[in-house]
């Protein structure tokens, strides 16, 4: 069966082949008219024309693939970002190619190395650390790069991502609102920005309510999982039993928190409230229904992707960072100090 060609398309639609080239592009087709496009499309489809990437990649210089790494897929935070990221390359003619660094594996920078061997035209990162090789990898390749939902300690390259000190400042003045005084914090790994700016945003914004937190009230958790929340919650409960509220700096902590109180005999909230970070999918299911702090992840992925393609194309320079504002979210795991 012979393959049919973009000239057999616009033979059957009576256009020019440039037109019918323009028609199947994404980023182009907005130069024509909405009927002739229809028209290409329907014909396409009706003569199962196939696009040749390969050649149009070697024609153009670009693979439109966009690669981007995250530190682990089992995550929930990170589909609504990689499903926003491709809402956006889609929109534009641009796939995506999704790679799993998972924090137990080793090897991680190989992943980026991987992609750039597989000549995409841009990555995304959303695994990097405060110092982290990865962005120097794509700064020597020089390939396009933006960071989502973490920032790097030098700010070399562009990054989207929430007000981590903002959000938490949501959580400990809803707590204190409700007449907690002795709350404690489960951070993040510190190596990670939204580990070191939850922290920084918790230590703040008791100060501001004029408490002042020591090293007894934080436990720092080794990874951003519910299975490293654990032991954290443990070792801060027995150091601070008398706290009357946690800010887990993401919601998997906080389901760590959740463990370690349930072990102990201890009741959310009755006896302890909880508070988490993210409002990733589902938390509003478990029991108690968590109280979050909300960042709205899908929006971080679109706008990634569009300012990843604007530096692609030319059309932005320079880093930059995007800040999008989190929102609190009240559920039933929080509630005010008995008097």
């Amino acid at each position: 069966m012979a393959t049919v060609t973009i000239k057999d398309v616009a033979r059957e639609v009576g256009v020019h082949p440039s037109t019918v080239s323009r028609a199947l592009d994404p980023a182009r087709r907005d130069r024509l008219g909405e009927p002739v496009v229809l028209r290409v499309l329907e014909a396409a489809e009706r003569l199962g024309y196939r696009p040749d990437v390969a050649a149009a990649s070697l024609r153009s210089g670009r693979s439109k693939l966009i690669g981007i790494v995250v530190p682990d897929i089992a995550n929930p935070v990170f589909s609504p970002i990689i499903s926003g990221l491709e809402r956006a390359l889609s929109a534009r003619g641009y796939a995506l190619i999704v790679a799993d660094q998972r924090p137990d594996r080793t090897g991680g920078h190989d992943l980026v190395q991987t992609l750039i061997a597989r000549r995409v035209d841009g990555l995304v990162l959303a695994s990097a650390a405060l110092k982290d090789n990865a962005v120097e990898r794509c700064l020597q390749a020089q390939i396009p790069v933006v960071l989502v939902n973490r920032s790097e300690g030098q700010a070399r390259v562009p990054s989207v991502v929430s007000d981590d000190m903002a959000g938490i400042t949501l959580a400990v003045d809803h707590l204190i609102a409700s007449g907690h005084r002795r709350i404690v914090h489960i951070a993040g790994p510190q190596s990670l920005s939204t580990g070191l700016l939850r922290r920084r945003g918790f230590v703040a914004a008791m100060r501001a309510a004029g408490l002042d937190p020591d090293e007894d009230d934080i436990e720092e958790a080794s990874a951003f999982t519910r299975e490293a929340g654990l032991p954290a919650a443990r070792s801060l409960l027995a150091r601070r039993p008398d706290a009357t509220a946690v800010v887990a700096a993401n919601d998997l902590l906080a389901l760590g928190v959740y463990e370690a109180l349930r072990e102990q005999g201890r009741r959310c909230p009755e006896d302890v409230s909880v508070i988490g970070h993210n409002d990733m999918p589902l938390v509003d299911l478990v029991n108690p229904p968590l109280s979050t702090v909300r960042i709205s992840h899908h929006e971080m992925g679109e706008r990634t992707g569009e300012l990843l393609l604007d530096l692609i194309t030319g059309t932005h320079q320079g880093a930059l960072q995007i800040v999008t504002s989190p929102v609190l979210v009240a559920r039933a795991s929080t509630r005010p100090v008995e008097s």
